[in-house]
């Protein structure tokens, strides 16, 4: 099952060198765990509830395994300082769904599931 990771990032308005530095290697640190940006920074949005001011990232997995072990991998450990140091933000490891994922179904779990307490 697919994986992301969010990053809700605040960056100052120039991006120091280091986080170019970062930039230009993090890919090399995703390859070997599958891991492809789908989006970064989102320059281009339209915020249709609520308000979103900072930018935001979203990479893709294979699985939360694969997401996991890159992050706790020596080599993104060794270039994350240069990101966190000039740049806050949260970022979120989550499950996607599976192929055919379908809300209605979850729903119909739900209800019958409070139907049955």
């Amino acid at each position: 099952m697919p994986a992301y990771v969010l990053g809700n990032l605040r960056p100052a308005q120039t991006l120091h060198d280091e986080v170019l530095t970062y930039m230009e290697r993090v890919q090399g640190t995703l390859d070997p765990f599958g891991g492809r940006f789908l989006v970064h920074g989102a320059p281009e949005r339209e915020v249709r509830e609520g308000e979103w001011p900072d930018s935001l990232v979203l990479i893709s997995f294979p699985s939360l395994d694969h997401a996991r072990r890159w992050y706790d991998s020596e080599e993104y450990q060794a270039l994350l300082p240069l990101r966190t140091r000039h740049i806050d933000g949260d970022v979120l490891f989550v499950d996607g769904v599976p192929e055919g994922y379908d809300p209605a179904t979850t729903a119909a779990a739900v209800r019958a599931a409070r139907s049955a307490t």
